[in-house]
């Protein structure tokens, strides 16, 4: 199964919109169809995001809660023994490269492809969400 780090860009983008490829993706997250991975600090970050989104488009935040929970309970969960800080512009973009290779995921999936340009000397590829399903026959 395809195993691949959500960048929390596609998560915030789902929750904004039930249009698109990031909605669509994030309504596959723990169907089979592949496998999702988090950190603890990942985690954070998706949380500290979705509050902020949610208060700017309306969304309860206990709706917002329980999506987060179910992506927690579905995704695999990484720990991080080691850091290659900094690799990338933005050490948030670092987190996600980090947790990616430390889960041998085979990919990222983000809408800004071109920051995580040294992603593949870790044999990683980097999608967009729809780039991904495409890639994966889901779309």
């Amino acid at each position: 199964m395809t195993r691949v780090v959500l960048d929390t860009n596609v998560l915030m983008a789902a929750l904004r919109s039930r249009n698109g490829a990031s909605f669509k993706l994030l309504s596959m997250v723990g169907s089979g169809a592949f496998e999702t991975v988090v950190s603890v600090p990942l985690v954070i970050e998706y949380e500290y995001a979705a509050v902020k989104t949610a208060k700017q488009i309306g969304l309860d935040l206990p709706v917002v809660g329980s999506i987060l929970d179910y992506v927690c309970k579905v995704s695999m969960h990484q720990d991080i023994f080691f850091l290659w800080r900094p690799m990338l512009k933005d050490p948030g973009d670092d987190m996600v490269l980090e947790v990616a290779v430390a889960s041998s995921s085979v990919g990222i999936v983000t809408f800004n492809t071109k920051d995580f340009d040294k992603a593949d000397s870790f044999g990683l590829s980097v999608w967009t969400p729809k780039e991904f399903l495409l890639n994966e026959g889901l779309l």
